[in-house]
C-alpha cells in the first residue's frame, strides 16, 4: 500500500471533533477531504439494491419535488459527486449522499458511483448530522434533534456547538428547547402548523395542558407570535418555566419582537438600541453566512 494514502486514510479514520478541531464543523470540507485523499481508481459503482439508509439520518421526510427535480438533473448529466458508504454485513450503509441515491432511482439508475471507508458508527452519525444541517431544510423539530445528538456524541456544550457551528448560542438554546415540549406540540412543529416562533413562546411555559391548550388557540385562530406573547406575559396563570426579570431601562416590546425575529432569521445576536441595528458575527465564515442570508454575498 502506498504510504502516503495511508496517512490519508489514517487521518480520514479520526474523529470529526479531533479532525476539524480548530476550524466550524463543515459538512463540503469533510466531503471534499474523503473525496480529494480517494485514487479516481478507487471510486467504485455500486448497485443501488445494495444500499441502505444511514441508521442515524435525522432526515425523516424528503421533499418529492425537489427530489424529481434532481432525478431529472441526474438523467440529463448523471451523478457528478460520488456517494460515501460504509461496508456492512450484507450490502453498504451510506454514510452521505441518500438524496443522491433517492434521486438516481427515480432516474432509473442501477448503479452509482461510490467511495468505500470505513467509519466507525460514531463517525457515521456525525457526518449524517452535518449533512442534513447544513445541506437540507431540516424542520425544526428535526434540527433540534441534530443539535441533540451532536451535543451527546462529540460530548460538546451547547457554547461549543454553537461556534463550530457558526451558530448563535441563543438559537441553539431555543432548539433545543423545543425537545421539552409534549410530543404532539413537536408533531404540529414537524407539520409546520406551529411556527418556530409559536414554538419558542411554548417552550417557555411549565404546564403541559396550558401548553396544548394554546396551541389548539393558535391554530384555530391564526393567532401571532405577539399575540401569544402578550398572552402568556398578561394572563396572570400561565405559569413560565424561568421568570423573567425586567431592566429599569424597559425596551419597547416592538423591538424586543423584532430582535427576537432577526436572532431566530440570522442565527446570531442581535440588538436594537438608540436608533442602531447590531448584528454579531464570530468569524470571517459566519461573517460571508450572514451576507448570504441577506443576499449581499455578490
Amino acid at each position: 500500500m502506498d504510504n502516503n494514502n495511508g496517512i490519508k486514510r489514517r487521518a480520514l479514520g479520526k474523529g470529526l471533533e479531533e479532525l476539524f478541531f480548530n476550524e466550524p464543523m463543515n459538512y463540503d470540507k469533510i466531503e471534499e477531504k474523503i473525496i480529494t485523499s480517494t485514487p479516481k481508481e478507487q471510486i467504485q459503482k455500486i448497485s443501488l439494491d445494495e444500499l441502505r439508509s444511514n441508521p442515524y439520518q435525522p432526515r425523516q421526510n424528503f421533499d418529492k419535488q425537489a427530489l424529481e427535480e434532481l432525478a431529472s438533473s441526474i438523467k440529463e448529466h448523471g451523478v457528478f459527486q460520488p456517494i460515501i458508504v460504509k461496508k456492512s454485513i450484507k450490502g453498504y450503509e451510506i454514510i452521505a449522499g441518500e438524496r443522491r441515491v433517492k434521486a438516481s432511482k427515480l432516474a432509473g439508475l442501477k448503479e452509482i458511483p461510490a467511495i468505500v471507508r470505513d467509519f466507525s458508527d460514531s463517525e457515521m452519525m456525525e457526518i449524517a448530522l452535518l449533512e442534513n444541517l447544513q445541506r437540507e431544510n431540516l424542520n425544526s423539530i428535526e434540527e433540534a434533534t441534530a443539535y441533540q445528538k451532536l451535543i451527546s456524541n462529540l460530548n460538546l456544550t451547547q457554547e461549543k456547538l454553537a461556534l463550530r457551528l457558526g451558530k448563535s448560542r441563543s438559537h441553539i438554546t431555543n432548539m433545543l428547547g423545543l425537545l421539552d415540549l409534549p410530543s404532539s406540540i413537536q408533531k404540529l412543529i414537524s407539520e409546520k402548523k406551529l411556527t418556530m416562533g409559536h414554538a419558542r413562546v411554548l417552550s417557555k411555559l411549565e404546564d403541559e395542558k396550558q401548553i396544548n391548550d394554546l396551541a389548539l388557540k393558535i391554530i384555530d385562530e391564526g393567532l401571532s407570535v405577539r399575540q401569544i406573547e402578550e398572552i402568556t406575559s398578561s394572563e396572570k396563570n400561565f405559569e413560565r418555566k424561568n421568570k423573567i426579570t425586567r431592566s429599569h431601562e424597559k425596551k419597547s416590546s416592538e423591538y424586543e419582537y423584532l430582535e427576537e425575529k432577526l436572532k431566530e432569521k440570522l442565527g446570531t445576536k442581535v440588538k436594537i438600541k438608540t436608533n442602531k441595528l447590531e448584528i454579531s458575527f464570530t468569524n470571517t465564515n459566519d461573517l460571508n453566512r450572514l451576507l448570504e442570508i441577506m443576499n449581499l454575498d455578490k
